[in-house]
């Protein structure tokens, strides 16, 4: 009789585990890892996300920096973590679409050291160059860089930038510099000084200094031109025929997080990216803010992946 209550009991723990863990989680703080540095799009998001679900989840959500490689020191940190649900990234197309196919010997898999939670939504890059060159649209650039062979250099914090950049010299024939960083903010520094020509930047980092005039704005990448910045032309419409770079933000846990709090995590996030309020505020600094189900990060984090793959051959862009 009584092996057969220890039997009965020992059933009965592994059916109440999960949810038991679910009701637990979390009982201390969570890391929300950003892949660049301070002052970064993807640093911004982080913040405005991280206080609102801190409070859904009745813990402290600590956002830490970790820049360099492109977001790949980030990501190898994050999916050797824990898999318990207090360590997680604010992904986006560098580590996890770009990077296999941009650096060598990476210590971790897009696809299977990470489990995705929900999309954050997308960003919008834009073409700038600094306001003293006599450059006022992306056919003077290519007709500049053409006549000044060896002068024009472009500056890159992210693979959308290095992606973006490479293309547009593929597709126009001409020669610039790159100039590579780890974080936006001291890129865009460089190029309102004059010491880097141009750069493909997003709108959360680039807009403020195009609205104050030391930046001068020449298109943006997406193949629709974008309500954050209506007036903007597309590299479509300037030229660059079928140019479309989608630059996108997705949170991820490291491979094997249960899933009940998979499932928590999500809904609480749902709530918060697709809040009005946030959403105001992600628009305000040019984010464009939506939510998904794990699923469906899931299997839009395969497609970029292939994506991104034939963008980076199609440039002839070489690993490094």
């Amino acid at each position: 009789m009584k092996k057969w209550l220890l039997v009965l009991a020992a059933v009965a723990a592994t059916v109440s585990a999960p949810s038991l863990r679910a009701e637990t989680y979390p009982t201390r703080p969570i890391t929300l890892v950003a892949i660049f540095g301070a002052g970064s799009a993807s640093d911004t998001i982080c913040r405005v996300i991280a206080a609102p679900l801190g409070a859904a989840l009745g813990q402290p959500v600590v956002v830490e920096n970790r820049p360099g490689a492109d977001g790949a020191l980030a990501a190898t940190y994050v999916a050797r973590a824990n898999p318990d649900g207090y360590t997680l990234m604010m992904g986006t197309n560098s580590p996890l679409s770009a990077d296999p196919f941009l650096l060598k010997d990476l210590s971790y898999d897009a696809i299977k050291d990470f489990t995705p939670i929900t999309r954050v939504g997308s960003f919008t890059l834009m073409l700038v160059v600094n306001p003293s060159l006599p450059i006022h649209s992306v056919k003077e650039l290519i007709a500049y860089a053409k006549a000044h062979p060896g002068e024009m250099s472009y500056a890159s914090a992210n693979t959308s930038g290095i992606v973006a950049a490479e293309t547009l010299k593929h597709w126009a024939g001409i020669s610039m510099v790159h100039v590579p960083y780890k974080s936006p903010p001291p890129a865009l520094e460089d190029i309102i000084a004059g010491r880097v020509s141009m750069m493909f930047t997003d709108l959360t980092t680039g807009l403020p200094h195009v609205k104050a005039g030391t930046l001068r704005a020449l298109a943006i990448t997406r193949i629709k031109r974008t309500a954050l910045f209506p007036d903007l032309p597309t590299m479509d419409e300037v030229g660059v025929e079928g140019f479309d770079l989608d630059s996108w933000a997705g949170i991820v846990a490291p491979a094997k997080t249960p899933p009940e709090i998979v499932t928590r995590l999500n809904g609480e996030l749902r709530k918060i990216i697709d809040d009005p309020d946030i959403k105001g505020k992600l628009k305000n600094v040019g984010f464009e803010a939506f939510s998904s189900s794990p699923e469906e990060l899931g299997s839009y984090i395969k497609v970029q992946y292939d994506r991104w793959g034939k963008m980076v051959a199609d440039a002839g862009i070489k690993r490094k």
